[in-house]
């Protein structure tokens, strides 16, 4: 096109400075007419293109910032031409990282104060961080000599949180509280586990009133709470550098559609990405059961959330693990020594890791001495093209008393992780 464009504008110089030249020569007024009406062709063709994109006004619309592989994000545009000339033709070109995003979009010939709107749904196939815009604004003239471009610097973010599959059961977090005993101590916060009631005390909240007593005795009562008597449950997903085993370009998740809409995906042939998808399922698995969940991972900077229930902590997992990459050097026997200090007696201790090495193990075993559970998940580098097998390290935490999950490449992250064991 621009070359055509370019070929058409040549044509015009050259006859334009010819019949100047003929003109001259013969001094016919002919020929001066001709120069003057290619002239004006020219400008004119020139400021028409300037102001078609001149009085233009672009809405992007994003009904969220956050979306999930698999899932579909959907963006809307309208084009507005506010001045009082039609635009013959716009070419509105996206410039989004977002994989698969084709927001770009030829508009259709606009009348004075009309508009024209579009709608893009992008199944997101890549988790990450990812910018929205900028956008450029082409226009042309009638006759194509001329093209102006405006452009639009306006941009902003979307996070494509990591996906997750149905978890049903799993190895079940032990019950003891330090000590072995359960604890019968109130909270002065509201928790899972009610005690009694009491009588209402200036400055208790009016959400801890216990309706039904209060109405029964005729007098202002109030529940009382326990410490939660289940253990504390912490995922510790290893991400280091030299434990990624991985495929060429095993980044794009496969994405199975039914009628138009994502169903299933494929999960890449990586050992990092299946460690993160594990780490999801198993946080939103705990975390619908209302257990308190940490996670401390190295993705490649120090991240460590403290054990909490709510489900902001499941927003908050995933927006770690959405931009986690395995470019770290701190390995998971370093975790398990500097970032265990805080995990009392009776937490259970979840490992997420490619590692086959023996020295994590040695930590893992020192830990579980202490009281501290610990179900290992291990990824098998070797169904991923790497050179170690996981069936030796299998065998040796399940000879310390660890129980160990065990994932391949292919798997079904679904029947593997739902197996109960009990170790």
């Amino acid at each position: 096109m621009l070359q055509n464009m370019n070929n058409r504008r040549n044509i015009i110089y050259s006859l334009l400075i010819l019949s100047l030249l003929l003109g001259l020569a013969s001094g016919r007024a002919l020929l001066f007419n001709i120069a003057y009406l290619l002239g004006g062709l020219l400008i004119f063709s020139f400021v028409w293109t300037r102001l078609s994109v001149s009085w233009v006004r672009l809405q992007r619309t994003t009904r969220a910032r956050r979306a999930q592989v698999g899932k579909t994000f959907t963006e809307r545009f309208a084009i507005y031409n506010i001045g009082i000339l039609p635009k013959l033709w716009l070419e509105v070109r996206d410039h989004s990282s977002l994989p698969g995003h084709l927001a770009s979009q030829i508009v259709p010939p606009l009348l004075p104060r009309t508009r024209f709107q579009w709608q893009v749904h992008t199944i997101c196939t890549v988790r990450g961080e990812f910018q929205l815009g900028p956008i450029t604004i082409t226009a042309g003239d009638p006759f194509g000599l001329f093209l102006s471009s405006r452009h639009i610097p306006a941009r902003s973010r979307i996070i494509v949180l990591p996906a997750t599959v149905p978890i049903y059961d799993f190895a079940t977090p032990s019950g003891l509280l330090p000590g072995g005993d359960a604890q019968r101590r109130r909270a002065h916060f509201v928790t899972t586990n009610a005690a009694g009631v009491r009588e209402y005390a200036p400055g208790d909240s009016f959400n801890r009133i216990h309706w039904r007593s209060t109405a029964r005795k005729n007098r202002l009562l109030v529940k009382e709470f326990e410490l939660d008597p289940l253990a504390d449950v912490w995922i510790f997903l290893d991400l280091s550098a030299h434990t990624l085993v991985e495929r060429p370009n095993a980044r794009h998740y496969e994405i199975e559609r039914t009628n138009g809409e994502a169903a299933t995906f494929r999960i890449p042939p990586s050992t990092e990405e299946y460690g993160i998808v594990i780490t999801s399922s198993l946080a939103k698995f705990f975390l619908d059961k209302g257990r308190n969940l940490g996670l401390v991972t190295y993705a490649p900077h120090r991240e460590v959330l403290q054990a909490d229930r709510s489900q902001r902590q499941l927003s908050q997992i995933l927006n770690i693990l959405a931009v986690a990459n395995s470019t770290g050097d701190f390995d998971l026997e370093h975790m398990l020594n500097m970032d265990t200090e805080y995990l009392g007696r009776g937490t259970t201790l979840i490992v997420v890791t490619a590692d086959q090495t023996q020295r994590w193990i040695e930590e893992a075993h020192i830990l579980n001495r202490r009281g501290i559970r610990i179900v290992a998940v291990i990824i098998d580098p070797a169904s991923f093209g790497g050179t170690e097998d996981s069936r030796a390290t299998q065998a040796r935490l399940e000879a310390i008393g660890i129980s160990t999950y065990v994932v391949r490449e292919g798997d079904d992250l679904t029947v593997v992780l739902s197996r109960r064991l009990h170790g």
